[in-house]
């Protein structure tokens, strides 16, 4: 029955074809020519409209009634239009766009879906806009995607408040996380580093599932995260947000952009806040969240020549927890406590060179950072440091049209990093140099990228990652995507499992570091419809992911002890997930999401679900704007199914197998009220007060054989209610 089913869903996604066509808007300036992004495409008698992206792309889907007239138009330059008639079917346009010089104001005001699978990417791209992120409270990256299916943030342990991202069911080492391009959050950042990034920074983010182009480099295996921060030119004039929650949680955020003239523009963001409650809710002796504080600074610079553009900046954050026992403190150590210390600094800076041949360019990207982090888990200290410098040079051009885009660079990651847990020591040094190229072909329907690149690690010998991405329009209304490649990484054993010094067990290392390498596949089909004259929107995806080579923990194999093991060939995952959006009335959006997944590895000779992941994972989500734009609500239900839970060895020596997690719901919810400049908004989480029971296995003997803070399923707090300010004065 399932698969006539699915044959009747792709039957009807493929009918009742109209027309579509698709194109580029380039800007012609005295020296060369550029995309241009957010012109208006507008059919005249339809009344349609499209916004261009980042490279000047649009598509556009035809009336039934043609022939009409493409209006193309963009602030600062002179509008043109096309007459389109059947006969342009699926024709791909390049448009030129000749600036003019006026003072006449023109102001466009438009409002893009602030979640939306992108139409104009090859690969399957989820973007969260910055409507999406004022949601919810969005105090840093790790709550900034409570209003997402796809990506799922976990709580580690019961005692750091630490958090990891998953994607496709892989722990978050296996996603590539970068800012603008730059790898980020990798390393010593891996287990704390979602909590240093403020929300209110972010612009936007990109999110791909499966392997991404190669010109991002070699560690994206499960998927990709790009975080696109606020730009000195396009950012607020001042920009100021005040929070707080029940708990005792209070945050601080000042942003400032200044245009200097018109090639130079910088901005500041500024973030404080402090976690001063000492919350015990259920009663074990520990707290539910640490106490703590975090400072972060970025200061970044932007120039824009006519031959050359510029970005460069630094960001530094320091970082502060203490969990523990609630009789444990910094300035009084009594009972059992967590520590840990990060301090971060990176430079950063991103040229490019432009020729008076269209799409030709050249752009050379550079990082250079430092971090350092300390702490303890009761008796178990951990520290660690790195320092890295990674290079990446890129060359863009046309072949011929615009039709054929070719790539070519090289890249250069320098790393050295230190880690050290009780008797376990380990000093790294990473030379990796790499070159890669890239081939884009865009027909009319079609379009194919090709790419590979080899990387030379002097450690752990040469890797060639071949990839290929496609995108073929079904219909003017439905996208087939496909995607295959390889991803590989060298892993970072302690720092990535730091939390689970939050027992009693002996940790047992790999005999020998191996690099982890994988094979990831996968098919998406996104789909536009109309139902009684309302906009939605369904798509479907499933990808698998092989292991050649992972390093696994496994908590099966012994009970006394952690167990790190290589494994040839006998890990995968298996992702499935199908989303629905749908307007029907103005303003009110409502998106079902269904997510399954099936994670296995051999644990103990055994092949098993890998423990703390739900195999079943269902996601409402309800926004709604007043038509006066002064409010806005949003409600968001998850519903997280059962897993596996890791056996255990009781205080009374008794051991549990096959336990499963509860079924359990997370109901969010936030209101904001619009007046002028000013944004206030109340919100609330955990709303059906949903608590896991003793997260913490024998929590009165902390330095005992069986205590377990590590078999974390669900959430340690009860509801929370916050509130906050928002206040901005735009640039003109």
């Amino acid at each position: 029955m399932r698969y006539y089913f699915l044959g009747f869903l792709l039957i009807w996604m493929t009918s009742k074809t109209n027309a579509q066509i698709k194109g580029v808007v380039l800007r012609q300036d005295s020296t060369k020519t550029s995309p241009i992004e957010n012109a208006k495409i507008r059919l005249s008698h339809s009344n349609q409209g499209v916004f261009t992206n980042k490279d000047g792309r649009f598509e556009i889907v035809l009336p039934k009634l043609l022939p009409d007239t493409l209006i193309i138009s963009a602030m600062g330059y002179l509008s043109d239009s096309i007459v389109v008639t059947k006969n342009d079917r699926f024709v791909a346009f390049t448009i030129l766009l000749i600036p003019v010089s006026t003072k006449t104001e023109i102001v466009y005001q438009l409002r893009k879906n602030s979640h939306q699978i992108s139409k104009m990417e090859t690969l399957h791209v989820e973007e969260i806009g910055s409507g999406e992120l004022r949601k919810a409270a969005c105090c840093n990256l790790s709550e900034s995607f409570e209003t997402n299916a796809s990506v799922d943030v976990n709580i580690t342990d019961a005692v750091s408040g630490a958090k990891k991202i998953q994607l496709m069911g892989l722990d978050g080492v296996y996603t590539q996380i970068q800012m603008e391009n730059i790898p980020y959050l990798r390393g010593l950042e891996s287990s704390y580093g979602l909590q240093s990034i403020p929300g209110t920074w972010i612009e936007s983010i990109q999110i791909t599932k499966g392997t991404g182009n190669v010109v991002n480099g070699y560690e994206s295996m499960a998927g990709l995260v790009n975080l696109e921060i606020k730009k000195p030119n396009e950012m607020e004039k001042f920009y100021f947000n005040a929070y707080q929650n029940r708990f005792g949680r209070s945050e601080m955020n000042v942003n400032a952009g200044t245009k200097i003239n018109q090639k130079w523009s910088t901005g500041i963001l500024g973030h404080a806040s402090s976690m001063f409650g000492n919350i015990d809710h259920n009663k074990d002796g520990f707290r539910d969240i640490p106490m703590g504080d975090n400072l972060a600074f970025m200061n970044r610079w932007a120039y824009q020549g006519k031959k050359m553009e510029a970005q460069f900046g630094f960001n530094v954050y320091q970082d502060r927890k203490t969990g523990g026992q609630t009789s444990y403190f910094r300035d009084n150590p009594n009972g059992y406590g967590v520590v840990m210390n990060s301090r971060h600094a990176d430079l950063y800076a991103k040229t490019g060179f432009f020729s008076k041949k269209p799409l030709r360019s050249f752009g050379v990207v550079y990082n250079l950072k430092y971090q350092l982090i300390n702490g303890a888990f009761g008796i178990r200290d951990f520290q660690g440091e790195e320092k890295r410098a990674y290079i990446n040079a890129i060359y863009d051009d046309i072949i011929a049209t615009s039709d054929h885009k070719v790539k070519f660079g090289a890249s250069f990651v320098g790393l050295q990093i230190r880690q050290q847990v009780q008797n376990l020591d380990q000093l790294r040094t990473e030379i990796v140099p790499g070159i890669f190229g890239e081939y884009t072909y865009t027909g009319s329907r079609l379009i194919t990228v090709l790419g590979a690149r080899y990387d030379q690690h002097f450690t752990y010998g040469g890797q060639f990652s071949p990839r290929i991405h496609a995108k073929y329009a079904l219909t003017q209304r439905a996208d087939l995507r496909v995607t295959a490649g390889k991803g590989w990484r060298v892993p970072n054993y302690m720092i990535d499992n730091i939390s689970l010094l939050a027992n009693s067990k002996t940790w047992i290392a790999p005999s020998e570091i191996k690099s982890e390498i994988s094979w990831n596949a996968g098919i998406s089909l996104v789909k536009d419809f109309i139902v009684l004259e309302k906009n939605g929107n369904i798509s479907l995806d499933f990808y698998h992911t092989l292991f050649q080579n992972q390093l696994i923990v496994d908590r099966d194999v012994a009970l006394d002890a952690i167990v790190f093991q290589n494994l040839a060939n006998s890990s995968y995952s298996n992702s499935f997930q199908v989303e629905m959006s749908y307007s029907p009335i103005k303003n009110f959006e409502l998106r079902f999401a269904y997510k399954h997944l099936d994670v296995k590895a051999l644990y103990d000779g055994v092949m098993r679900q890998q423990v703390m992941i739900p195999k079943n994972r269902g996601f409402v989500n309800l926004a709604y704007r007043t038509r006066n734009k002064r409010w806005e609500f949003d409600a968001t239900c998850t519903i997280y199914g059962s897993g596996r839970l890791p056996v255990i060895l009781q205080a009374s020596g008794l051991e549990q197998h096959d336990e499963q997690s509860s079924v359990y719901p997370m109901v969010n919810s936030q209101i904001t009220h619009i007046y002028k400049k000013w944004n206030f908004y109340l919100g609330g989480e955990n709303l059906a007060n949903f608590r896991q029971l003793n997260p913490i296995i024998d929590a009165h003997n902390p330095f005992g054989s069986s205590f377990d803070a590590n078999r974390v399923w669900g959430p340690i707090m009860g509801w929370n209610v916050y509130m906050g300010v928002r206040y901005a004065i735009k640039q003109k």
